[in-house]
């Protein structure tokens, strides 16, 4: 019998038959089937997303610095790229948006279900019941620990004494910035040359990544509807800057107010 894998195509692997059919445009402007694609693609870049912020949790609890280090890193880069994305969305005129803007009827980037998971990942708990109610992948991602949740578990590996109260907390509950787990994480920039600050810096990336993101997509929400209700009754641009500025890790924010200059030696 001859190897299986010689059988498989480039279209066959990747199903580009079945890709490739999933563009369905509704209306005939020119510019709706770049809009299709581009959310399609956010989609795919968030399920993978998903994939390797699972990955990083794992190499996290289980003390691989670089693993982690090497996974944070990925994430932010795929972030960058989800980001430039907005470049080729931005060059969709207001009035090219217009054209096929009614029939999305009431769907909204809102209801994303992946980036809504993203978000509990990264430790969002506050969703309303209506997104918790069908979304049983939500449900679990709310219920079990966070990113920095893995994070402070993978510090206290390192030797680095976490606070029980945060190593033990219910994971269920909204994180609070935590001036003992701040103080701990000085100890940690305090060799800012060990594997612990590093995969922290590298989720500070992260954080900062998905920051740009909620920043581009209001600036590119401005241009293209200015501030007219989104579609699905959203409260479109006002409602993606009252998100900015929301850190998904505050404590790695706000220890760098904390840390000392540190002395010359020979001074």
């Amino acid at each position: 019998m001859g190897d299986p894998a010689e059988d498989v195509t480039y279209g066959g692997y990747l199903r580009l038959d079945r890709l490739l059919a999933c563009q369905e445009p509704r209306t005939g402007a020119h510019d709706e089937l770049l809009f299709v694609i581009i959310h399609q693609v956010y989609e795919l870049w968030f399920k993978q997303l998903l994939h390797e912020a699972a990955l990083l949790q794992r190499r996290l609890e289980e003390d691989n610095s670089a693993g982690a280090l090497h996974t944070a890193r990925r994430i932010a880069k795929i972030l960058k790229t989800v980001v430039g994305q907005l470049d080729v969305l931005e060059t969709m005129t207001p009035r090219q948006f217009a054209s096929f803007r009614d029939a999305l009827g009431s769907s909204s980037g809102f209801q994303s279900a992946q980036f809504r998971e993203l978000e509990a990942v990264l430790g969002r708990r506050e969703f309303p019941a209506s997104d918790l109610r069908d979304d049983q992948r939500l449900q679990a991602a709310v219920a079990r620990r966070s990113l920095f949740d893995s994070l402070l578990r993978y510090l206290q590996l390192q030797g680095f004494d976490v606070p029980d109260a945060a190593l033990h907390r219910d994971p269920r509950a909204p994180w609070r910035p935590d001036e003992d787990v701040q103080r701990t994480l000085l100890k940690v920039y305090a060799d800012e040359n060990g594997p612990a600050a590093e995969v922290c810096e590298a989720l500070v990336d992260v954080d900062e990544g998905i920051q740009e993101w909620r920043y581009r997509h209001v600036k590119m929400v401005e241009r293209t509807i200015g501030a007219k209700i989104g579609t699905g009754g959203s409260a479109g641009a006002d409602y993606l800057r009252s998100t900015l500025f929301r850190p998904a890790f505050p404590d790695l924010w706000e220890v760098r107010s904390q840390i000392e200059e540190a002395p010359v030696h020979g001074a």
